[in-house]
């Protein structure tokens, strides 16, 4: 019995249930919705599971391990049904089969809920049809396999624009800092050209830098590139590389677990991190200071068991400080060019297996940890600062809900980082980032400049770390 044959006692909020409707909207609407993306129903079953799987996407974080688990149980529409049912968390805790615990179901629930309307899945399925965008569910022929290494961590949806086919290529993750210098630009030029002239192709995050010249070293020598985004793939970001994306588009593909509309935030900068080191069979590190988002992708890659690889760069150069530490204290191999990349990705003769399409990373070992190191801050924390504002101020409420947790949990957050001057609120408990002094604001401006360079690194990083892109 399909979804739509049953009464539903509540739809999505903001959509009256109706009989034989399914989720309380017309079937001619759903339908349509799905088939614009690439997921014409061929049946009720069929329809429901995508459908569910796109609402999944809207409701929850990337890398929500909780929404993992009970979909990998009970599947995407019968897990949504639960909540539409408001299931109390004991429910939830006997769907996963006790795999989570009642303490994780509820503070799940309560990051969840807010979310549940209609309106916004509707708005992400739109505009992912506005911009020619296809909806990829795990089971689909043109799947990454490589991604369910992540286990209920893993994408419950990519959203895709360009060829998908791109996604299952092998490849290895060419990834460095933002700010990179000549020689980082170099380096990334000759190695990604060289990688699609053997073959494989170039992964990265489409972000100034050492991503932008590895995926341009890619689309100049024929080859194909992926670009992994931390927001929604109908809105290009970074705006200054929105012509190379659309490039990338037309011979490879661009993709991003969030929904269509989402922002890109620090969190999913961090998050996307995963899916660049899961898609690749290797991830080489051309250049990352100290503090560089490129170190958080060659830890998600360590911690699948992948292979990591550091561009070696001067002593006297903070802009490879993070690639000579991967050298020093972690599994990270030295790579000077193309053919020690390929070599370590595919093995010692460095070349691709015949069997293209069929061919997966290894598997990580039980108990490798691969030497990851423990986030610097609660995820809670990262992102409600990164939903607080300077100018405008928020609710608890409408920053849960921005940042998709529990009202309770932002409370937490908000007083630590009260406490430590990131965050203000008033008699009236809104909350905002507070406002930086005019001088202060202006060294940092100055500092940024002078170590950033050129134009070519005008836009700021909405991250608020160096290299979290």
């Amino acid at each position: 019995m399909t979804i739509s044959e049953i009464d539903v006692p509540m739809a999505l909020e903001g959509l009256d249930a109706v009989p034989r409707r399914s989720w309380g909207i017309p079937d001619a609407r759903l339908e349509e919705s799905l088939a614009a993306v690439g997921r014409a129903p061929v049946d009720a079953a069929a329809r429901d599971e995508a459908f569910a799987r796109a609402v999944w996407s809207v409701l929850v974080e990337p890398g929500d391990a909780t929404a993992g688990a009970l979909i990998r149980h009970r599947g995407a529409a019968e897990a949504l049904r639960m909540l539409l049912d408001r299931a109390p968390a004991s429910a939830l805790v006997a769907a996963a089969e006790g795999e989570i615990t009642g303490r994780a179901a509820s503070e799940a629930l309560a990051r969840w809920m807010p979310r549940l309307r209609a309106g916004d899945v509707l708005r992400a399925l739109d505009g992912a049809a506005r911009c020619a965008a296809q909806l990829l569910m795990p089971g689909d022929a043109l799947w990454p396999e490589a991604l369910d290494d992540l286990g209920d961590s893993a994408p419950i949806v990519l959203w895709v624009r360009g060829d998908p086919t791109a996604l299952r290529r092998p490849g290895i993750a060419v990834v460095g800092a933002r700010a990179a210098t000549g020689y980082g630009e170099h380096v990334a030029m000759e190695l990604s050209a060289g990688l699609v002239g053997r073959g494989a192709a170039v992964v990265s995050g489409g972000a100034y830098g050492i991503d932008g010249m590895a995926h341009r070293a890619a689309l100049a020598s024929g080859g194909t590139t992926v670009a992994v985004l931390a927001g929604g793939i109908d809105r290009f970001y970074p705006a200054g590389h929105e012509a190379l994306l659309q490039r990338i588009v037309q011979s490879g593909a661009v993709v991003a677990e969030a929904p269509c509309g989402s922002a890109p935030t620090k969190w999913r900068f961090l998050q996307r991190n995963r899916i660049i080191a899961a898609l690749a069979r290797a991830t080489i590190v051309v250049e990352a200071g100290r503090r560089s988002g490129a170190l958080n992708t060659a830890h998600h890659a360590m911690d699948l068991g992948r292979e990591v690889g550091a561009v070696p760069g001067p002593v006297t150069s903070a802009a490879s400080a993070g690639c000579h530490r991967l050298l020093r204290e972690h599994p990270a191999v030295c790579v000077t060019g193309a053919a020690d990349a390929m070599a370590l990705a595919f093995g010692a003769d460095g070349v691709l297996p015949e069997d293209h399409e069929a061919s997966a990373p290894p598997r990580p070992m039980p108990g490798d940890d691969g030497g990851s190191e423990p986030p610097r801050e609660d995820p809670v924390v990262t992102r409600v600062a990164d939903a607080l504002r300077p100018q405008r101020r928020q609710t608890v409420d409408e920053l849960a809900r921005a940042v998709g947790e529990s009202a309770a949990n932002v409370r937490g957050a908000l007083g630590i980082l009260e406490l430590e001057g990131r965050a203000t609120g008033d008699d009236l408990d809104r909350w905002r980032r507070p406002r930086a002094p005019r001088q202060t604001r202006r060294r940092s401006a100055d500092e940024s400049a002078a170590a950033t360079g050129p134009a070519r690194h005008e836009e700021a990083d909405p991250s608020g770390v160096t290299g979290a892109e």
